[in-house]
């Protein structure tokens, strides 16, 4: 069962606006066998053009799915957010279900049906294939966040991977869309 945790920003998040994300969101149950405690993250955002922007975020134990989409239309934004992570997880189910099946076990993540669309269908896709095509090594040296932006900004790459010198764990700061930083801190689990 999905809960969920939704927030608006310069919008009231109304019962008829909750009812219909949550009814439309939790289509996407019938595709798992197993949901224990999901929670979808839902972010509403409007802007003074009258544009929304909602995000949707559903971690889960073996995969995360993210839909994030700006539209005029809020109830229209919610149905191309819905799309698109019914695309994002029939993409995925069939990965790891041709994953196991090809190791000789099953996988029960996933639900036998739930969609009419069969997993032959996905393997149209033109991006439905990983392909590697380039790997890199190279030792992480212990820095500050700050350090590893201006290592990225001399770089010209959109992210930098380190060693973070306080906490020994690996880190990641990247470039957001804004223009500001973003920082990832790792940890075992």
């Amino acid at each position: 069962m999905i809960r969920f945790e939704i927030h608006g920003e310069n919008i009231t998040v109304t019962d008829p606006i909750r009812n219909y994300i949550e009814d439309k969101v939790s289509k996407l149950e019938r595709y798992f066998t197993n949901i224990p405690e999901a929670i979808a993250h839902v972010k509403i955002k409007t802007y003074q053009d009258s544009r929304s922007k909602i995000e949707v975020t559903i971690p889960l134990k073996d995969v995360t799915l993210r839909a994030e989409e700006r539209h005029e239309d809020l109830y229209a934004g919610i149905d191309l957010i819905t799309s698109k992570l019914e695309r994002q997880v029939r993409k995925y189910k069939t990965k790891v279900n041709r994953k196991y099946r090809d190791k000789g076990r099953e996988k029960d993540i996933f639900a036998a049906g739930g969609d009419s669309t069969s997993d032959e269908s996905e393997d149209n896709d033109s991006d439905n294939e990983i392909e590697i095509i380039r790997s890199k090594q190279f030792a992480l040296k212990p820095m500050d966040s700050e350090e590893a932006v201006l290592q990225m900004n001399l770089l010209g790459h959109d992210f930098y991977i380190f060693t973070d010198a306080e906490t020994d764990e690996t880190s990641i700061v990247y470039k957001r869309k804004d223009g500001k930083y973003g920082l990832i801190e790792t940890s075992i689990q």
